[in-house]
């Protein structure tokens, strides 16, 4: 489900105090008024774009004399939380969320300054700018310009005569361009435009933003070394102003608005084209009109210009437009169909060769599908989610659940039934274990069912509560049963769950926003697995069991680790003590440009159609071509694509790269939540199929009626008809070996249900020890776990494995009860001082998290001193979460571990985390430590850590 609210950052202008010529001053420096006056007053519009002063310029140096009473105010300028903070002096303004609401901060400036959002991801987004304190007046000043002349008069490149002279214009932009009025007749009332002399010019303003065409001045000579102009409006490749040489017509600059209305003046160097002829030309060639039914067209597709002129130097303005502060936006995408009915969407679509897409049901059989699952018999389970977005009181629901099934192998779903009606706000399912399991916010519900007659065999459970509903497209979700037996789900960042057993105390319940969780089938144990990164909507496993997650807003994939904690698109990780956390493991994003991720919706079909979500699947089926094997496949929802990426291992995780997009669905109202492949090797995909691709709150926004769900078949494909639970023990047993995983999960979920079985523990063992295929071996691991066919000392046995897979899981499975026995400790620790593998190290460091903190310190001991780990991209930060604990038990102790340390952070991180202790004796150890460092030579590394101690201690 998308996490998008909002299209196109909105840019307007604000108030600051006005100064002459209309240019922007801070107020003017004259005697100190008394004790709560204000000396110095700026007033700026915050966006994620940056801070804005009235004059247009982009996180603008404020100045002040020392002394001053300074007061900084933002307004904001879109609907989204901002707020300014001052980083020495650690002053933070009140958050403002609505657009139009105003917030300041007031100090006395002592010392230059960095001010910023401290909103997550802001700062870093653009949201920064530089607070100086000078000595004597302030005052902006320049050198004067002129007009380039020609035949020995001024040309007409300010547009003071009120027409067009000296210009010739194309299309109908710039029939009636020349404007005299601030506000413009042609754009918003409070847009300030900013215009020196009388007259500027626009291409439509943004009332007539349709219009396109080009204007072009006559050709003069360059006399001067420096030129500058002042330009507004679009961020956009197709509305800029270009300087070209008369000779060769070859553009040697150009540039565009920063999508402001307020002019501002841009700087060009033209040193190396002195004495030579050049024209200005003032191209509109962007109409603005979006081909997205439910997104307004773009205001801001049209040019401003004004006043050209010749500078003996480089001038110096103080709202000059530079490069880096324009983020131009791509054309927007084009979008071919809209609302096509089941089989002309099929038929759009765009697959590779050797493919085919299929329409296998369509309103009114199957309307609003929110998730899906497959069962034995490779039938479709499919939620209709008719509940969506608002949850109804209890026993209102209207959510169904549809059993669906190709019985000829057509590619079409020709029988359908109902298993269950009257659900409410469902957003995951899954099945097996005796029945059905669904996620229906506030509860994890599960179903006992007969899947011989497809008929329940007793009242709903309500197995956990607590699952928040804040945000209703943010709940638990994307159901999959792990390698482990558990069974796996998503959770998003902005609904907030305290999850625990009906009536259960918040002691024994878990807090929970953004991450994967885990709910043990038969022990009914509740757990966090990671926690971290947005809105995933996408949870599979590749052929080692490594989990892989999609994600919204942030850049989109993970690959989550036991107790790792990773990039939140907001909010703060649960330990306090985190201090940093896991980043993407993708080497790219699927939107363009620089302006974050929701700008770049529409216009980013060239990396992957945009930074929203949904789905995931990692295609393990043995039909297609050997190239798509453990690769993820994700819908791109406003891009309506599906993307296809590829992870390949490195280091102790994985680096995930970019392979050209799988399938182009052709349509905006595509929007598939999930897909999965079957018996043969083909993948089903649900599409909910709304014009909207937004969530909201708002029922009435969605469309009520409609929904497909789709068949991707390759050539290789041949239909099966299975029933997998009719099968033996040992057939079971020998479909750890399919080439096709649905057979291997499917399988190993009936030999978990039927439980432990000598003879199958004992088939199975054969396949651990004797095929050489790691994957086959991990095959028969799990499923000798899952039927509790493996003792420790069977466990700790595979610590010597040849194959780092196996050896990695045998940890894993050795800490799943949180305990393990003095003996296979030491044999722990052997592995973490030994073990050549980062893989195995990493798994490690996950297991520790599960101990006592007290048992840890001598794996510990061995992990922080593999310099081979130092640049990992997962164990300096799993390492230092598995150790934080042990300074609450020694801190001595924990302080000569980091000090013998090769993470980067360990050391730096153990300090402050001592300090957060702030005991006399926390105090004296790191005084004790401070004296130490001083002694020591003046490193960089020394002078960091006197610097951290210095601001913890307070001195």
């Amino acid at each position: 489900m998308n996490k998008f609210r909002w299209f196109l950052l909105l840019l307007a202008a604000f108030q600051v105090i006005p100064g002459p010529a209309g240019r922007a001053q801070p107020a003017k420096t004259g005697p100190k008024p008394e004790a709560g006056k204000i000396d110095r007053e700026y007033a700026m519009e915050a966006t994620m774009l940056g801070y804005f002063s009235k004059d247009g310029a982009r996180n603008p140096t404020l100045r002040a004399n020392k002394g001053d009473r300074v007061r900084i105010t933002i307004t904001n300028g879109e609907q989204m939380t901002h707020d300014i903070s001052l980083e020495k002096l650690s002053l933070k303004s009140k958050s403002i969320n609505d657009k139009g609401a105003s917030t300041s901060i007031t100090f006395i400036a002592d010392k230059s300054d960095t001010y910023y959002c401290s909103v997550p991801g802001h700062r870093a987004a653009g949201m920064v700018g530089t607070f100086e304190v000078v000595e004597g007046v302030i005052a902006n000043t320049t050198v004067a310009g002129k007009l380039p002349r020609k035949a020995g008069k001024p040309l007409n490149l300010n547009f003071e005569t009120g027409t067009l002279a000296d210009w010739t214009a194309t299309g109908d932009a710039f029939a009636n361009p020349v404007i005299d009025q601030d506000p413009s007749p042609i754009h918003e009332k409070e847009m300030h435009i900013g215009f020196e002399g009388s007259h500027f010019l626009s291409s439509g303003g943004t009332t007539n933003y349709k219009l396109t065409g080009t204007l072009t001045s006559v050709p003069f000579t360059v006399t001067e070394p420096f030129a500058a102009f002042n330009v507004s409006g679009g961020a956009l490749q197709d509305t800029r102003v270009e300087l070209v040489l008369a000779a060769t017509d070859k553009v040697i600059f150009h540039s565009t608005g920063q999508g402001r209305a307020t002019l501002q003046p841009v700087v060009v160097d033209l040193k190396p084209y002195q004495n030579q002829d050049i024209f200005i030309r003032i191209v509109d060639k962007e109409t603005g009109i979006s081909q997205i039914p439910y997104i307004a067209n773009d205001k801001w597709a049209h040019i401003n210009f004004d006043d050209f002129r010749f500078y003996p130097s480089r001038p110096v303005f103080q709202n000059e437009l530079k490069p880096n502060d324009i983020i131009i936006l791509p054309p927007m995408d084009p979008v071919l169909h809209a609302g096509l009915s089941g089989t002309e969407a099929a038929s759009v679509m765009t697959l590779p060769s050797g493919f085919r897409i299929t329409l296998a049901a369509a309103e009114p059989d199957v309307v609003r599908p929110i998730c899906f699952t497959t069962d034995t018999r490779g039938r479709l389970w499919v939620v209709e989610g008719h509940t969506y977005p608002v949850p109804a009181p209890e026993g209102q629901g209207r959510d169904r659940i549809l059993i669906l099934e190709d019985t000829n192998g057509d590619g079409t779903l020709d029988k359908r039934s109902v298993f269950a009606e009257g659900l409410n706000l469902v957003s995951g399912i899954e099945v097996g274990m005796g029945g059905v399991w669904l996620g229906a916010a506030p509860y994890l519900l599960f179903i006992p069912t007969d899947f011989k007659t497809d008929k329940p065999t007793g009242p709903i459970q309500k197995m956990l509560d607590g699952w928040g509903t804040d945000d209703t497209h943010e709940v638990l979700n994307s159901f999959r049963w792990g390698p482990d037996g558990w069974l796996y789900g998503t959770h998003g960042v902005f609904t907030h769950s305290n999850v625990g057993k009906p009536g259960a105390p918040d002691s024994e319940r878990t807090k929970l926003n953004a991450g994967v969780w885990r709910f043990h089938p038969t022990t009914h144990q509740f757990e966090l697995f990671a926690e971290g990164t947005s809105n995933p909507w996408g949870l599979d496993f590749n052929d080692y069991g490594h989990a892989f997650v999609t994600a919204c807003v942030i850049p989109h994939m993970y690959n989550m680790i036991q107790g790792g904690r990773y990039f939140r698109q907001a909010g703060k990780h649960f330990n306090p003590y985190t201090y940093d956390d896991i980043k993407t493991h993708a080497d790219h994003v699927h939107w363009v440009g620089e302006r974050g991720p929701h700008a770049g919706n529409f216009r980013s079909a060239s990396a992957g159609g945009g930074h929203a979500h949904s789905g995931a699947m990692i295609y393990l089926g043995n039909s297609w071509p050997q190239s798509y094997r453990n690769d993820i496949f994700m819908n791109n929802i406003n891009g309506a694509k599906l993307n296809q990426d590829h992870p390949v291992r490195a280091g102790s995780g994985y680096l995930v790269t970019h392979k050209p997009d799988f399938l182009t669905m052709n349509d905006s109202w595509s929007q598939w939540l999930n897909m999965k492949y079957d018996p043969s090797g083909s993948v089903w995909a649900i599409d909910w199929y709304d014009k909207n691709q937004c969530h909201s709150p708002n029922p009435d926004v969605h469309n009520k009626t409609m929904g497909r769900i789709f068949k991707i078949t390759h050539e290789n494909d041949k239909w099966v008809q299975v029933d997998l639970a009719r099968a033996s023990d040992r057939e079971l047993v020998n479909y750890q070996l399919h080439g096709n995983e649905w057979y291997v999960r499917q399988a190993r979920t009936l030999l978990q249900e039927r439980g432990p079985n000598k003879k199958v523990h004992k088939a199975l063992k054969e396949i651990l020890a004797r095929n050489p295929d790691p994957t086959r071996k991990l095959r028969a691991l799990w499923a000798l776990h899952v039927t509790k066919g493996l003792s420790e000392k069977e466990l700790t046995d595979l610590l010597t494995n040849e194959d780092e897979y196996v050896r990695s899981w045998a940890i894993q499975l050795l800490a799943e009860g949180k305990n393990v026995s003095p003996e296979t400790l030491k044999r722990l620790a052997d592995l973490a001082r030994q073990d050549n593998s980062a893989l195995v190290r990493l798994y490690l460091t996950s297991a520790m998290l599960r101990l006592d903190p007290a048992q840890r310190w001598d794996v510990m001991d061995a992990l922080v001193q593999n310099v081979q780990d130092k640049d990992d991209h997962n164990l300096p930060l799993m390492v230092w979460y598995a150790s934080e604990p042990l300074a609450t038990i020694d801190m001595k102790r924990a302080l000569a571990l980091a000090q013998k340390s090769k993470m980067p952070k360990q050391l730096t991180y153990t300090i402050q985390r001592i300090a957060a202790i702030g005991t006399e004796d926390a105090k004296k150890l790191l005084k004790e430590l401070n004296e130490r460092v001083g002694k020591l030579d003046h490193s960089p590394e020394n002078h960091e850590i006197q610097s951290l101690l210095a601001k913890v201690l307070g001195e």
